[in-house]
């Protein structure tokens, strides 16, 4: 799976991948799969975490 740049737009808001988990509404674990490629978001947390991210889906994906 391809790598995304979750990981580096939440470290530059200084946010903790259970920080951005509870915003989103899903488990530590999912957002960790999520940033190394582990599993793909569906289109309802993409934007969710583009959103929280202040992001959009091109930027992140």
């Amino acid at each position: 799976m391809t790598k995304n740049k979750i990981k580096v737009f939440r470290k530059e808001k200084r946010m903790k991948q259970i920080t951005l988990a509870k915003k989103v509404g899903v488990f530590q674990s999912e957002i960790s799969e999520i940033e190394t490629g582990k599993r793909k978001p569906s289109v309802y947390l993409a934007l969710k975490i583009s959103g929280i991210l202040e992001k959009s889906i091109d930027e992140l994906f």
